[in-house]
């Protein structure tokens, strides 16, 4: 269900024209942790462009989701040194622990897991990331001792 008054409170900021879509896509990635479905067709509407061209621009940069994300992100490189170092096997790896496909959430809601071109670290590959934190050299025995940690502040969390 849309929240038209918090949509609104977003689209206000700007003059309402086509050259304003991304960042009003980028504010309510922000203030919902992804696109709604029901406030991309309103953004359309408001800004007076086709919808196909919000979600033409939604889905092309990797910064915004259609979906929601879970609490904590993971990202595995599978960039051309990772890959060869055993990114795959870490992606599969986690997929296989935390019961979840790659680009996808858990069911409680508290990993999303999804694979990247590059994270800018290869000399220390295969690297991931979980949130903002990087770990380098990583390998699949490796998994359960990194994930700890996010885990257990999930299952703190009310």
């Amino acid at each position: 269900m849309m929240d038209a008054a918090r949509l609104e409170t977003i689209i206000s900021r700007y003059d309402g024209e086509p050259y304003d879509l991304i960042p009003i896509l980028q504010d309510i990635q922000d203030s919902y942790g992804f696109l709604p479905k029901e406030e991309v067709k309103a953004v359309a509407r408001r800004l007076k462009v086709p919808l196909t061209q919000v979600y033409s621009v939604a889905t092309f940069y990797k910064m915004f989701t259609l979906v929601p994300k879970g609490r904590h992100q993971i990202r595995v490189c599978l960039g051309t040194t990772c890959h060869l170092k055993g990114g795959q096997r870490l992606a599969d790896s986690l997929s296989s622990r935390l019961g979840v496909k790659v680009g996808h959430t858990t069911a409680d809601g508290q990993f999303s897991l999804e694979t990247v071109g590059c994270l800018g670290s290869c000399a220390q590959a295969p690297v991931m990331m979980i949130d903002d934190h990087y770990f380098g050299r990583v390998t699949v025995d490796k998994v359960p001792k990194l994930l700890k940690p996010f885990q257990q502040a999930a299952d703190s969390t009310p």
